[in-house]
């Protein structure tokens, strides 16, 4: 369940992000939700590199949240 809904969050916030329609923000919130999910997936069954792609996901999510208001 944590990986489809990360999968479906990501795929959200691409969508948001390539077509520019002002969704910017609400995209980034939803990278970072997506990092999140697919990151305790993966904490819980020990995909160690998926765990730390994740990481950088997440902190992406949090810069492009901070740029968009900053």
């Amino acid at each position: 369940m944590l990986e489809w809904l990360g999968v479906i969050t990501a795929i959200l916030y691409s969508l948001f992000v390539a077509f520019n329609v002002g969704l910017e923000f609400l995209g980034f919130s939803l990278l970072l939700i997506s990092a999140i999910l697919i990151g305790l997936w993966a904490y819980r069954l020990k995909h160690k590199g998926i765990l730390f792609l994740q990481l950088f996901y997440a902190l992406a999510g949090i810069i492009g949240m901070y740029r968009w208001f900053g």
